[in-house]
């Protein structure tokens, strides 16, 4: 029997999500590079996960490609880590719209550890900006980066647990 194109994209999904994690850290850094709009903590954290998500998508590809009956382990791996992705872009952006406090480092609450690095620059008159985690540098239709992050990342939770539950046996 032939696999529908569902199961055959399905049998891909660990590169895809591979390559779904390499595109958001690529616009996140034509944002920060082409937009001028630098990260602050959280999305610098929100880099990390995606860049977790890059490599263990493929190590995954490769692992179902050697042993397919991995597939499906490997997609709720995917899924868990798609949902960390989510969970993290929506606590950021609730930071943003006031809903909860955010972290005191990024958010003006707290005082940072100052370093020579950053004594020399203020005595230099270089101009300090410390971005703030809880401004939204951005927003389109309403959603800050971080919102559609979330989308974005939620979108790609229910297709790996898709997957995760959808892909079949293999003996």
């Amino acid at each position: 029997m032939t696999p529908s194109p569902i199961d055959r994209f399905g049998r891909w999904w660990p590169a895809l999500a591979a390559v779904a994690a390499a595109f958001m850290l690529a616009a996140a850094h034509a944002f920060e590079t082409f937009g001028h709009y630098p990260p602050c903590e959280l999305c610098l954290k929100q880099r990390d996960v995606y860049w977790a998500i890059l490599w263990v998508g493929l190590g995954l590809a490769i692992a179902t490609r050697l042993r397919p009956a991995w597939l499906r382990a490997a997609c709720a791996v995917l899924a868990l880590l798609f949902l960390a992705e989510c969970a993290l872009a929506a606590y950021h952006a609730g930071v943003e719209w006031k809903w909860w406090p955010g972290p005191s480092t990024c958010t003006g609450a707290g005082v940072k550890e100052v370093t020579a690095a950053d004594m020399t620059a203020l005595l230099s008159g270089k101009p300090q900006h410390i971005v703030q985690c809880d401004v939204a540098a951005w927003r389109f239709l309403g959603l800050s980066m971080a919102g559609w992050n979330a989308l974005a990342a939620l979108k790609w939770t229910a297709i790996s647990t898709f997957y995760a539950v959808r892909s079949p046996h293999h003996d």
